[in-house]
């Protein structure tokens, strides 16, 4: 249970992201992002050595007396993990300026579908029948929100497999403390986006307005979203992680609904009703195979 609670509380965070991204809509997205991986960098890694110390001292001395191999392993996991993550922030915010806000929210829609899939190739996760049917009506309703936009699928597919990778990523075996492992992965993602800095448009004063909300979205919409899900990969498969990031999109549907008065079309109905008994099918399956696996050891 404390595994579930750690996935959906993530994800319900990351669909209120709107909440303290609206208030900062006079600046431009890449200045948003180079100062919220800058700021999540810093206080990770304030975090790791001040109220994480025991667990970061062990991590480092694991990594010291772990054989070459592993050590080999591990830097091949935690560097594809890093250029994954910087990915995904960078094509996020690229395609959000660049191609459309619809591609980006497509592509939240895409991510569960692509990692319960690369859970089955890779890790041989096996799905039921009631989980597949839960992967076919997702398909469905990312179909009907996508039709007559391919070019946005395009994208969106982009976006949604760097995602989905990470997460298939953080599906290992290695003994690393898992906010140890995030911090690295915050930090090598930070130095590949570097480059953002020359390209970045400075003119918008920063008050200290901006600099609070950029704080809030490093600790609570980076870190804190960030390790929960790595935390539930502990206790989860990654295909049930994968199908809760659904809840992001559908939170952020009801709040630009409800809250920013945004219209919607019988379509966007439809699909998001669709998603929504997905994951409730999709999470209903998989508890029942755990029980009746369970049983049968008995």
């Amino acid at each position: 249970m404390k595994y579930y609670l750690s996935a959906l509380t993530g994800f319900i965070i990351w669909g209120t992201f709107a909440l303290v991204l609206k208030p900062l809509s006079d600046y431009g997205a890449l200045d948003i992002l180079i100062h919220r991986v800058l700021f999540a960098s810093v206080c990770i890694l304030l975090a790791c050595f001040i109220f994480r110390r025991k667990q970061t001292l062990a991590s480092i001395q694991y990594l010291k007396t772990s054989s070459s191999t592993e050590r080999k392993q591990l830097l091949v996991n935690v560097l594809a993990s890093a250029v994954l993550l910087g990915m995904n922030w960078f094509l996020f915010i690229y395609v959000m300026n660049a191609v459309s806000v619809n591609a980006t929210s497509l592509a939240y829609l895409i991510c569960p579908i692509l990692t319960t899939v690369l859970a089955s190739i890779f890790l041989k996760e096996r799905l039921n029948k009631g989980q597949w049917f839960a992967v076919g009506l997702s398909i469905l309703s990312c179909i009907l929100l996508a039709y007559g936009h391919f070019i946005d699928l395009f994208y969106s597919f982009i976006i949604a497999l760097s995602y989905a990778g990470y997460l298939v990523l953080q599906k290992n075996k290695f003994k690393l403390d898992k906010f140890f492992t995030l911090t690295i992965h915050i930090l090598v993602s930070t130095i590949l986006l570097l480059p953002i800095l020359a390209v970045v448009d400075n003119s918008a004063p920063k008050t200290d307005e901006f600099y609070t909300y950029i704080l809030i979205i490093a600790i609570g919409y980076t870190i804190i979203p960030l390790f929960l899900n790595i935390y539930a990969l502990k206790g989860l498969d990654s295909s049930v992680v994968g199908i809760l990031l659904y809840l992001n999109p559908i939170i952020s549907f009801f709040l630009a609904v409800l809250y920013y008065k945004e219209s919607i079309n019988t379509a966007q109905i439809i699909a998001f009703g669709m998603i929504f008994i997905a994951v409730v099918i999709f999470n209903i399956a998989y508890i029942y195979e755990r029980r009746r696996q369970t049983q049968l050891k008995a």
